[in-house]
């Protein structure tokens, strides 16, 4: 038994190496900051992913036919963001938690069963709907700005669309079982094969189908996008099962929780399809302009914000459920530190360095310069809410774990009206270009943020406000001083030592002078004693220990 041959020890190696890797992939993460820390890993991959996406269609096609592709996705994501992602699946994971530590696995199961067929017969109805009536609706209120011909290549593309969405709505319902049970690693995968998927419409069938192929990809990524989480979800003991049940008082909870948010969400998707309509408006290519930069803005956003904010949901819903109401503060407080220590020095970073940041990203052939200077332009608009709408994703989740729906929708309204108000002002009265857009965006934003915190505060018996302030001015200070130590040597030596036409020069210059500004902003921080640096650099240590257990082979699988 010693002394076995090279090929046994290879196979032995071989089958522990497979076995660590789901054990890896299925186990369960205990503590926000290491289930954000996935979640933040794999959407680093899926953003990477969707990045190279934006720049395939830039090099493929001119902005006037990347319009046409971002245009057809607005509609279908319109109807599946509120039917399903943002509504259901944040109604979803309190209701099938307390079931789950209520009433048992079984009983939760049973729920979710029926709640996703009740929601796939609404979204598949919704969708032959759309499916009939795309054109004046697309022509009237996505693309009003385009040419007849340009439309009618929108509503075909919106249609193959529409097809992919009602996959995704499986996939969607996939991701909040695996989080109720706090498996984050397979279903933060899966938008990376999502992605994947809209990848390969553009590289394989773009020259057959051309920009039709890209809409072809993005069935194949949502096929993918359900696919890849199917295993997990059946070891945690989730089955279909027919005939489809549609009744089950769960149903009637969620539907409950979701009639507000529901419109809400329809509100905030409508601001979201306004700015496009005006972006139409605006030139030829700005859908494409805006639609890249708010590709660059949430990118942070998702990084920072939403993945410690959807880590946070079943903490927060646990200790709501337990009735740990001073613990819930804490929590919400320390997330809301711990985004904010990450977001801001993005801005800094986005606002200094937008355009060499545009050219990196989407500089291919069909991209020229004043496509990219309206787009870092916008760009740096936008990400001046970004730690807003970073944390107002997690404030929007406190209120979801105490079951109120209510008060995130009644500041939602306010916002949109705003929103919409200001970008009319901008784009239709004072005739500014698309950059305007997010301008209105961020001042929203901002407002949103500060009217979410305050009446969460109201709600939970008050937060310690100074406990909550100090530690965000210091952070604000500390990247306010980065933005001037980057902005420095980027103006410096672009005129003295790099010849910034090349890529591999803007790519140096870009990363030597950030580097250096993150430096000074963690010095500053540290400096300033504020202790959401320490918290990351254990969660470091821990990753690293964690590692060390892996290769040596301690982490086995842990029982669903």
């Amino acid at each position: 038994m010693l002394n076995k041959s090279p090929k046994i020890r290879t196979k032995l190696v071989q089958k522990n190496m497979v076995k660590n890797l789901f054990s890896l992939l299925y186990s369960r993460q205990t503590s926000i900051l290491s289930a954000a820390s996935i979640i933040m890993a794999t959407m680093m991959l899926s953003k990477v992913l969707g990045l190279v996406r934006d720049r395939l269609l830039a090099h493929v096609f001119l902005p006037e036919k990347i319009d046409i592709f971002w245009a057809a996705f607005a509609l279908p994501d319109l109807i599946f963001q509120i039917i399903i992602l943002g509504a259901l699946s944040v109604a979803f994971i309190p209701v099938f938690t307390e079931h789950l530590e209520n009433k048992g696995k079984e009983d939760a199961f049973e729920m979710a069963r029926a709640v996703l067929n009740v929601s796939l017969a609404i979204f598949i109805v919704v969708t032959v709907l759309i499916f009939i009536f795309a054109q004046p609706l697309i022509s009237s209120f996505i693309a009003p700005g385009f040419t007849p011909v340009r439309q009618s290549q929108v509503v075909e593309l919106a249609r193959v669309i529409l097809f992919g969405q009602v996959i995704l709505v499986i996939g969607s319902f996939f991701i909040g079982i695996s989080q109720s049970f706090q498996r984050f690693i397979i279903p933060s995968l899966a938008p990376v094969f999502y992605n994947l998927g809209i990848i390969v419409g553009i590289v394989f069938l773009s020259k057959s189908f051309g920009v039709m192929g890209a809409a072809y990809g993005v069935v194949i990524g949502a096929f993918l996008h359900a696919a890849i989480q199917l295993p997990l979800v059946r070891s945690m003991g989730f089955r279909f099962k027919f005939p489809p049940k549609f009744f089950n008082p769960g149903v009637k909870e969620i539907m409950q929780l979701m009639s507000v948010r529901t419109i809400g969400l329809a509100a905030e998707q409508i601001n979201e399809k306004v700015g496009l309509a005006l972006a139409t408006l605006a030139s030829v290519g700005s859908v494409t302009y805006l639609t890249f930069a708010q590709h660059l803005q949430v990118v942070p956003i998702g990084l920072f914000g939403a993945t410690l904010a959807q880590a946070a949901l079943p903490v927060l819903s646990s200790e709501k459920a337990r009735g740990k109401m001073e613990e819930f503060k804490v929590t919400i407080l320390t997330t809301m530190h711990q985004i904010l220590f990450l977001t801001l020095p993005a801005i800094a970073i986005l606002i200094v360095i937008r355009v060499p940041v545009v050219r990196l990203v989407f500089g291919a052939s069909q991209f020229n310069w004043q496509a990219t200077v309206l787009t870092g332009a916008t760009l740096a608009y936008l990400a001046i809410g970004l730690s807003a709408q970073a944390v107002s994703l997690l404030f929007v989740r406190g209120f979801y774990a105490l079951k109120d729906t209510k008060t995130p929708v009644i500041v939602s309204l306010i916002v949109v009206v705003l929103n919409i108000v200001l970008s009319l002002y901008l784009i239709m009265i004072l005739k500014f270009d698309v950059w305007s857009i997010g301008l209105a965006n961020s001042i929203a934003a901002i407002i949103s943020a500060i009217l979410l915190f305050w009446m969460l505060h109201l709600r939970v018996g008050k937060f310690d406000l100074k406990a909550a302030i100090i530690p965000f001015l210091k952070m604000l200070m500390s990247a306010i001083i980065m933005g001037v130590f980057l902005y420095i040597p980027i103006k410096l030596l672009d005129q003295v030592i790099f010849d910034t036409t090349r890529t591999v020069n803007l790519l140096a210059l870009t990363g030597l002078s950030s580097m250096f500004a993150l430096t000074v902003y963690v010095i500053l921080v540290r400096f300033l004693q504020v202790r959401e640096l320490d918290t990351y650099i254990e969660l470091l240590k821990r990753m690293g220990r964690f590692q060390e257990k892996l290769k040596s082979k301690e982490i086995l699988p842990e029982s669903v």
